[in-house]
């Protein structure tokens, strides 16, 4: 049986080290953040520690066999309903968030099994580099690998009964792949115009664009990918 300050400690590295990784997801304020990866971390070591050192009083029973092993797989497999929880499918962009949690939590979780286990060393090289993963290597995704999150998207408010006419002459002339225009009605004399181009489109055509519609008579504003784009405002009379 372990002793008490043992489990302690246990406990709190878990929790220590389950926080290390959810506080980067904190602060870009993802689904799961802090206290969600600090309570993943501590209850998948005290799972362990349960499995394995809980039912020290029968083990010199006869027939009775222990394989503490087997709420670790639990634990792992487990965890998978907890992160199909952050995943998510956006219909309109046609592209699924969530995926990065749900693999930190599943990681977490393996983290918290290694320091329930006593492996010291392995839970805190394994959150040294899942820390690594999900905050280090971002800034280097962003840059070199130019991901994008979904289909290339251009967003217009448009003063209710503004000429559509234009935008479609201005998206023929500029050659663009128009995947999708979608017109909704936002309130009052308020409209928003969504258009969806084709993945080959390149935010530099997109701003090319941005600056041909920019001086549109009824245009309110206007974006198109992260950056947001205001527009000159027309006096209407």
């Amino acid at each position: 049986m372990l002793p008490p300050l043992e489990i302690v400690e246990r406990l709190l590295l878990a929790a220590v080290l389950g926080g290390v990784i959810g506080l980067n997801r904190e602060r870009h304020e993802w689904a799961a953040g802090l206290r969600t990866h600090m309570l993943v971390c501590l209850g998948a070591a005290l799972a362990i520690i349960v499995s394995a050192f809980g039912f020290h009083d029968v083990l010199g029973q006869p027939d009775v066999v222990l394989d503490p092993s087997r709420i670790a797989a639990q634990v792992v497999s487990g965890i998978g309903f907890l992160g199909a929880g952050t995943i998510m499918f956006l219909q309109r962009e046609q592209i699924i968030r969530g995926l990065t949690t749900a693999a930190g939590l599943w990681a977490v979780a393996a983290i918290g099994l290694a320091v329930g286990s006593g492996m010291y060393l392995a839970a805190i090289v394994a959150t040294f580099v899942a820390w690594l993963i999900m905050a280090g290597l971002k800034p280097f995704e962003r840059r070199f690998l130019n991901h994008q999150a979904g289909p290339p998207r251009m967003l217009l408010c448009l003063r209710k009964g503004a000429g559509m006419a234009t935008v479609e002459m201005a998206i023929a002339d500029s050659d663009l792949p128009l995947q999708q225009m979608v017109l909704h009605h936002v309130g009052g004399d308020e409209d928003q115009l969504e258009l969806l181009f084709e993945h080959s489109v390149r935010q530099a055509e997109l701003a090319t664009l941005a600056e041909r519609l920019r001086h549109l008579p009824g245009l309110l504003s206007l974006s198109f990918g992260a950056v947001p784009l205001r527009p000159t405002r027309t006096d209407q009379t």
